[in-house]
């Protein structure tokens, strides 16, 4: 096990570069896409050994309005206060933000309200 925790911090330290050589390594000489690991690893090195400041501000981004639009419109145009021309025209044009700069809290409760309306939603 102890040997397993060593593997587990040498993969958690490398450099991009590493990464990188590594990645290459495993689709050369094994066949293996290791795209998704490459860029999990990556992320931690990029911080150079400090700890990660955490997010503070998400944008709440609809990505696409689902199968019930008209839902997704309506709750859109509540969400923001906007007009219905000026909701259907957000969500007309997703990928679109609904809400910038807003606390963790407020934006995964607009994703959860948007998601059970029906719409694809992201934050960022």
């Amino acid at each position: 096990m102890a040997d397993l925790k060593d593997f587990a911090e040498q993969l958690v330290n490398l450099t991009v570069k590493e990464v990188n050589e590594l990645a290459t390594i495993l689709k050369d000489e094994y066949g293996i896409e290791p795209a998704a690991a490459a860029v999990a690893m990556a992320g931690p090195a990029q911080g150079g050994g400090e700890a990660a400041e955490e997010q503070t501000e998400f944008d709440v981004i609809l990505k696409a309005a689902g199968g019930s639009k008209l839902a997704v419109v309506k709750l859109v145009k509540e969400l923001t206060g906007l007009g219905l021309k000026e909701a259907k025209g957000l969500v007309d044009d997703a990928p679109s933000p609904i809400k910038e700069g807003i606390a963790k809290d407020e934006a995964e409760a607009l994703k959860a309200q948007l998601e059970e309306a029906g719409a694809e939603v992201e934050l960022k």
